[in-house]
């Protein structure tokens, strides 16, 4: 991109991140409710893992041959807006089938199909945010989009709640077992999936690219092997700073897929004493995980704005690291809290963590990546994201019943202490200043 980019004001920039609204409202519905539907359609928790395998997977396959295509793609709608237009189509139509999925194999199969739409939004659309701000502005980009994941989240979370507190009935089942406030929760992500992302591209289009940008992308060969040739060359010229990342991510990533495949059996377990997908206690469970979830999310919202003054000051670094630690502090405390009410307490470090999981590594990595090359490196990145979820799945169900005793609530635990590892990581990770006043 040319190095002279318009300064956007506030609204610009939240309005150019209101699509990444409907992207995390359609994560959030997964991390809330995925367990809880396999479970409904007779999967065992040791197999939990497993069955969430569609995620990283496809994020490993498709995000960074998604984010190379869209470097090099010149359409009149600019580069990356037709990969996330079409992906959040896509998105749509699996959100609005699943929550209708007769069988155990059909589910799985359709979570492929969601997460690969989601994979082709995700990447080109933090690309256009890198693209689309000015260096000076990155911090603020960022943290934005962090703090629409919080508030996406929480009514993801909260969706199935709210439909109970309007008065529709927590017990009421469709044919498949899965509960009808579910449902709905699905159907609201599914027509806020596409319109969010449309109303982003409306309203803060891509900057148009000039002639000499585009005479060099026309330069570049074209076609899958040109296209797995700069991921290639992309991994081998890879600044030192998205190295050091590595580690950061692995233990940070490892942990949240703990957290989020085995908080409702664990709350079902520590509050209602059951492990019986059809009982009442389970599905309470899974509203209560709701409830936590969208306050912890809720908490995000707000700490990505008034994260962004102490970044500034302190650096992404050292305030990533804090929060990762508060975060591995509570998840370490769940499994010994018995009152609903003192769950809220842990669920502050989460919310600062989650905040700052959306914002800050992101803020450590647009500095040091060139940004002709924005889209394959966010790709990559994400890869980072995804190879510890793989990790993960098929890692945890080898030990589940030998070191954690096959009780869901040692896996939040040690999801705790991953998260220490991770802020530890994050801190010998060597960056260079980057100025980011607004």
């Amino acid at each position: 991109m040319s190095a002279a980019k318009p300064r956007l004001s506030f609204w610009q920039i939240v309005n150019m991140n209101v699509g990444f609204f409907g992207i995390q409202f359609s994560f959030g519905l997964q991390q809330s409710n995925m367990s809880p539907i396999y479970k409904y359609l007779g999967a065992d928790e040791a197999s939990l893992p497993l069955l969430w395998l569609a995620g990283p997977l496809t994020g490993l396959l498709v995000q960074p041959i998604i984010g190379a295509l869209s470097d090099r793609t010149v359409t009149r709608w600019g580069r990356r807006t037709p990969y996330f237009l079409i992906g959040a189509l896509l998105c749509s139509l699996g959100l609005f089938l699943m929550p209708s999925s007769p069988t155990l194999w059909f589910a799985a199969g359709l979570l492929w199909i969601l997460d690969a739409a989601n994979n082709v939004t995700m990447e080109p659309y933090r690309a256009y945010v890198s693209d689309r701000l000015d260096e000076s502005q990155h911090a603020q980009g960022f943290l934005t989009q962090s703090a629409f994941t919080g508030l996406a989240q929480t009514l993801a979370y909260l969706t199935p709640s709210i439909m109970v507190w309007l008065g529709m009935d927590r017990n009421a089942l469709n044919s498949s077992h899965i509960p009808q406030i579910t449902v709905v929760a699905f159907m609201v992500g599914a027509l806020l999936s596409f319109s969010t992302v449309a109303w982003s591209v409306y309203k803060v289009p891509e900057l148009p690219l000039s002639e000499a940008e585009q005479a060099e992308l026309a330069a570049r060969p074209r076609g899958v092997s040109a296209t797995l040739a700069e991921i290639a060359q992309a991994f081998k010229e890879m600044p030192q700073t998205m190295r050091q990342l590595w580690w950061m991510k692995l233990f940070q990533w490892y942990g949240m897929m703990c957290y989020w495949i085995y908080i409702v059996p664990a709350l079902a377990q520590s509050m209602f004493a059951t492990s019986d997908a059809n009982s009442a206690g389970f599905r309470e469970a899974g509203l209560l995980n709701g409830q936590i979830g969208g306050f912890y999310n809720f908490v995000a919202f707000f700490a990505a704005f008034a994260m962004l003054p102490f970044t500034r000051r302190f650096g992404a670094q050292k305030v990533h690291a804090l929060c990762l630690t508060l975060a591995g502090i509570g998840m370490w405390a769940i499994p010994e809290i018995s009152n609903r009410w003192l769950l809220f307490v842990p669920m502050l470090g989460v919310g600062l963590a989650w905040a700052s999981i959306m914002g800050n590594p992101y803020v450590l990595l647009a500095g040091s990546i060139p940004p002709e090359r924005a889209g394959v490196y966010m790709g990559i990145f994400n890869m980072f994201i995804v190879i510890p979820m793989l990790i993960q799945m098929l890692t945890l169900p080898l030990f589940y019943q030998s070191w954690l005793g096959g009780q869901p609530g040692h896996v939040i635990r040690l999801a705790g202490v991953l998260l220490v590892l991770a802020a530890l990581a994050v801190l010998r990770v060597k960056t260079h200043a980057v100025n980011t006043q607004s």
